[in-house]
């Protein structure tokens, strides 16, 4: 199953250049096997026993599984589509001493020396006038288009992450010949005239191929990882799933890297909403609702920092989990991860009744990690749950490592959970 996985893994980190191309590669996916979209402004009719999948904002898609019979609660797993990169202003096109670059803004806390000398390229969404009508087209330049050179050693020998500036120093190269190159590139991608392209939402992408490395090939390295390998990895396993007395449902928000909160990302009504129109349609009334996600779990699903063996004084003394060594199960005394003793077990007992392997996480307690979506998403729909994760290096930077083999183990998590029952808890 590892391997089938990994190549899927591998196949749907080149669909997904960023989250709109994310989310379209799993819609793709979701009309194969069966599933049938909603949308949020209309009225749902759902009938027990069938798939549904909702998108908001073409970057967030929430799709489910209804079981057969009567569901008991809803068995989430909720991951991003996003990834830290540079966003392009508007009107980007910067012609200066016979060379046109393109203006661009940080979005997330990306490692900022990372994406200098690569090939880039650039992908997203613009909004495109067709009439009376305004039209989302997905856009990505599949080709080395761009590139951020660094400035050579001699003259820059005393350099510091912290120190290179984004409007001065991480502007894409585009051209040599001609200041329109933009326009006409871009209006070519969109098949319209620039003056009938009304928006845009444009992300500079890493054009490096995914690859497995290593002694043994144990190894994966690609953009994206975080947290693609997560929302792919959980995908695989939900839609192998057979839910028996729970709704399945599968998350990918958006915006996680920024913070969460738009009406696309974790702190937004997308998941209470589709959960309660769920429940409407099922037929449940408002109680039946809040006793529905009272008996409900939650696996938040963002990659973990491996440990690395040049940087070992970072982590925990005890709990750094290692590549290909199981899923990760993070701890935060301050709450940045959901992870609570009650959720830990149950995590624990499904980990052991599916044969998946685990390890924990948390960080040294004077370096400070991250936060994720799963107290967020909190904040709207108070769920029982787990943060969980897959061990990884180089979190953040344009080029991304993992364990081959933990995907795989994700992948059979997720089948496990959706499809069965969790250990009752005493209250």
């Amino acid at each position: 199953m590892e391997k089938d996985v990994l190549s899927g893994l591998r196949e749907f980190l080149v669909e997904s250049p960023g989250c709109f191309h994310a989310v379209a590669a799993l819609k793709k996916r979701l009309d194969a096997a069966g599933f049938t979209e909603l949308s949020e402004s209309e009225r749902w009719s759902l009938t027990p026993g069938k798939s549904y999948y909702v998108i908001r904002s073409g970057s967030s898609i929430i799709s489910f599984k209804l079981p057969a019979g009567k569901a008991e609660g809803f068995h989430i797993i909720a991951s991003h589509s996003d990834s830290p990169s540079f966003k392009l202003k508007p009107d980007p096109a910067l012609w200066s001493d016979g060379l046109l670059r393109l203006n661009v803004e940080g979005y997330g806390g990306m490692i900022r020396h990372t994406w200098f000398d690569r090939p880039l390229s650039v992908a997203g969404r613009v909004l495109v006038e067709e009439g009376d009508k305004l039209v989302h087209k997905l856009v990505y330049f599949d080709r080395d288009l761009v590139m951020i050179p660094s400035l050579a050693i001699h003259l820059d020998r005393d350099k510091k992450e912290d120190g290179i500036k984004i409007q001065s120093e991480l502007l894409p190269l585009l051209g040599a010949t001609d200041a329109d190159a933009w326009k006409k590139l871009l209006s070519e991608a969109a098949g319209a005239e620039p003056e009938h392209i009304l928006g845009m939402d444009l992300f500079l992408t890493c054009r490096m191929a995914p690859t497995v490395w290593g002694g043994n090939n144990e190894f994966i390295s690609a953009p994206r990882l975080d947290d693609l390998a997560c929302a792919y990895g959980s995908f695989a396993g939900f839609v192998d799933a057979e839910p028996k007395d729970s709704i399945a449902l599968h998350c990918v928000f958006d915006n996680e890297e920024v913070g969460s909160r738009s009406m696309q990302g974790a702190e937004s009504t997308f998941l209470r909403t589709t959960a309660r129109r769920i429940c409407r349609a099922l037929g449940m009334d408002d109680e039946g609702f809040d006793t529905a996600v009272a008996n409900s779990f939650m696996l938040s699903a963002d990659n973990a920092h491996a440990l690395h063996p040049n940087y070992a004084g970072k982590y925990d003394p005890v709990n750094r989990p290692r590549m290909n060594r199981g899923v990760v199960l993070k701890h935060h005394a301050g709450q940045k991860y959901m992870t609570d003793g009650i959720s830990e077990a149950v995590f624990k007992k499904l980990c052991q009744s599916c044969g998946v392997p685990y390890q924990e996480y948390a960080n040294h307690s004077d370096v400070p990690g991250g936060s994720t979506l799963g107290n967020i998403s909190n904040t709207q729909l108070s769920i029982r749950g787990v943060d969980i994760g897959l061990a990884q290096l180089a979190m953040h930077s344009t080029y991304e490592t993992m364990g081959a083999e933990d995907t795989g183990h994700l992948a059979k998590l997720a089948e496990a959970f959706y499809g069965g029952t969790l250990p009752k808890v005493e209250r």
